[in-house]
């Protein structure tokens, strides 16, 4: 593999893995989740603490492949 910022042949390619989470959205916590949270915890403390617990996260992982020059430290997704 050749860089195409210096044309060394000195490469080597790694994989990097990317995580993300889903997350609530502003409009949510304004209009639901200020009064909901809390009331969830209140009146439902022992299903809600069990959820936490076991409850499935929402997380997504990407592996990319980069290729990083050894002599000029360019980058560039494979």
């Amino acid at each position: 593999m050749i860089c195409p910022k210096c044309g060394s042949n000195s490469v080597n390619v790694q994989a990097v893995s990317n995580v993300h989470t889903k997350r609530k959205g502003i409009l949510w916590w304004l209009f639901i989740g200020w009064w909901w949270v809390p009331i969830k915890w209140f009146c439902f403390f022992w299903l809600a603490l069990l959820a936490k617990i076991f409850g499935s996260k929402k997380i997504k992982t990407d592996i990319e492949a980069y290729a990083v020059c050894q002599n000029c430290g360019y980058k560039w997704r494979t």
